[in-house]
């Protein structure tokens, strides 16, 4: 054998060595932290969307006809029950209870002149020189002027009704809606939109609806006999504001619709609010959030899941170290960072819990076994 054939093949098995130790390094199998699924208790917070709505909700309108004198509140502003809002120009009103006061005097002036007639009347009957029908038609004639009077009296007060509604005062401790009509502008009670609203926002009602399977589920599911009973047993609610704050007070689920809407399949609740402070108003929109607590539920982080159209995976460990994709049919979240499983595992399975993105199936890992209960107290 020559030496350069000798040279060859020293360089080959030089080679081939480097090449085994290469492939020793690409062999080390990576860690990965897992942890063994335990019961824990847990809240799943349930969210409907909702419309607010103060606990009143006042269309101001006019009584009478007549022009808008003067506007004494602005838009958005809170105003006291009593408080001056509108004053309406209708002087025919004043003139009727000028006509309905004179037309008193004159029913008056009738009473007396007929009381006087009786008067005149009973003493000539006493002593027979008229006859007892003089004195029965002098009583008649009496009678006929007091009524006349009380018509009249009845009449001066419906005028001093009609006058008291050209001046409108707030029916309640509210906040002023927008004002559509200007000073001078024609309004009658039949006009379509309102001079303003008056919201009572003090307390607040969050209307929202769950659908039929919902509801069967919450009424198998609560306490009690009847459907307030039921309510009753319910844990409070948040309300979430449509720029994602949380409302500081909690709230209650205080009554739900006895009929279910054939058209969409809802039953109809509301959930009441204190608001003391006005922060929101009606019309707004919202969420309500319906804690609900499972003592015994399987949670898996969400750093630990992936989906793939719309189902949700996570990687379970084998007893040869090889992880399988495995759909735990979970859309429900926990409060914090984790899923409450539904189906797949089970107590006693070891998951990944991080770095899963660079996994594939029957991949083998090395285990780093990690403590359930501090991964779930820091999420």
């Amino acid at each position: 054998m020559s030496k350069f054939t000798i040279a060859l093949v020293l360089l080959f098995v030089l080679g081939a060595c480097k090449n085994n130790k290469g492939g020793g390094k690409q062999a080390t199998v990576k860690p990965y932290p897992v942890i063994v699924l335990q019961p824990q208790s847990a809240v799943i917070n349930s969210d409907y969307p909702a419309t607010i709505m103060g606990v009143q909700n006042i269309e101001i309108r006019p009584k009478i006809d007549g022009y808008v004198d003067a506007i004494y509140i602005d838009e958005g502003a809170t105003v006291k029950k009593g408080q001056l809002l509108f004053r309406i120009s209708a002087p025919q009103y004043e003139q009727n209870v000028n006509t309905a006061a004179a037309n008193i005097k004159i029913a008056v002036a009738d009473v007396n002149a007929a009381q006087m007639q009786v008067n005149k009347v009973k003493p000539l009957v006493e002593k027979d020189i008229v006859s007892a029908y003089e004195l029965e038609a002098a009583a008649y004639n009496l009678q006929s002027k007091q009524a006349a009077l009380a018509q009249a009296n009845a009449a001066f007060n419906n005028a001093k009704t009609n006058l008291s509604y050209t001046i409108i005062n707030s029916p309640a401790d509210g906040v002023i809606g927008i004002l559509p009509y200007k000073i001078g502008s024609l309004v009658n009670s039949t006009t379509t939109n309102p001079l303003t609203t008056v919201s009572n926002i003090s307390t607040i009602y969050a209307y929202f609806s769950i659908n039929e399977r919902q509801g069967l589920d919450f009424f198998l599911s609560s306490k009690g006999v009847t459907m307030q009973d039921k309510l009753a047993t319910m844990p409070p609610v948040t309300l979430v504001l449509a720029n994602g704050i949380v409302l500081p007070r909690k709230g209650r689920v205080e009554t739900a619709s006895g009929l279910i809407n054939p058209s969409t399949g809802a039953l109809n609740m509301r959930a009441t609010f204190a608001n003391p402070d006005g922060l929101v108003r009606s019309g707004s929109s919202a969420i309500v959030r319906i804690p609900q607590t499972i003592d015994t539920a399987l949670l898996v982080p969400q750093k630990a899941t992936y989906q793939i159209q719309g189902k949700l995976f996570v990687y379970v460990l084998d007893a040869d170290n090889k992880v399988k994709s495995v759909d735990i049919g979970s859309n429900a979240a926990a409060a914090g960072q984790s899923f409450v499983v539904q189906h797949g595992v089970k107590k006693g399975d070891k998951i990944v819990i991080d770095g899963i993105s660079n996994l594939r199936e029957d991949q083998v890992i090395n285990p780093r076994m990690v403590n359930a209960d501090s991964v779930y107290n820091s999420l």
